[in-house]
């Protein structure tokens, strides 16, 4: 198998939060984490049609602070865990520094997406949104 595939990944817009430090923001969105916004490069502004207030969506960030050569974290960085794979962990710190955050559609303003409880820090690259699919809504 070939391991030296090169992927473009670029991203759609940034984060806009009042989080500016990687150590003061929560370790997940609904641990008291502030509404922020995405500001998406104008080249995706068509790429919003049929988003709604109040729908539900995936945010994929590239945690651009994280540490790529980390394999192994004690979870929440308590060594009371276990030590533990970061593939079984939500840990900033791996390989592929994707963030997954679901969240939820507040304000829809040009290019601009306001969202309600990410923990995601100012200028956080967005990679992509994607809706959260339920039973009812499966033919997005």
């Amino acid at each position: 198998m070939k391991t030296e595939i090169d992927y473009e990944l670029r991203p759609v817009g940034f984060i806009q939060s009042p989080l500016t430090e990687r150590k003061n923001a929560p370790r997940q969105g609904s641990e008291n984490a502030p509404a922020a916004w995405i500001e998406l490069l104008p080249e995706f502004a068509d790429a919003l049609l049929g988003m709604d207030i109040g729908a539900e969506v995936w945010v994929l960030t590239w945690l651009h602070q994280g540490r790529r050569d980390t394999l192994q974290v004690y979870p929440r960085g308590d060594r009371a865990n276990l030590l533990t794979g970061v593939f079984f962990t939500r840990s900033p710190d791996r390989p592929n520094p994707i963030g997954l955050h679901r969240t939820t559609v507040v304000e829809l303003n040009g290019t601009r997406i306001k969202l309600a409880n990410i923990e995601a820090i100012n200028g956080t690259p967005v990679i992509d949104i994607k809706p959260v699919l339920s039973a009812e809504k499966n033919g997005r």
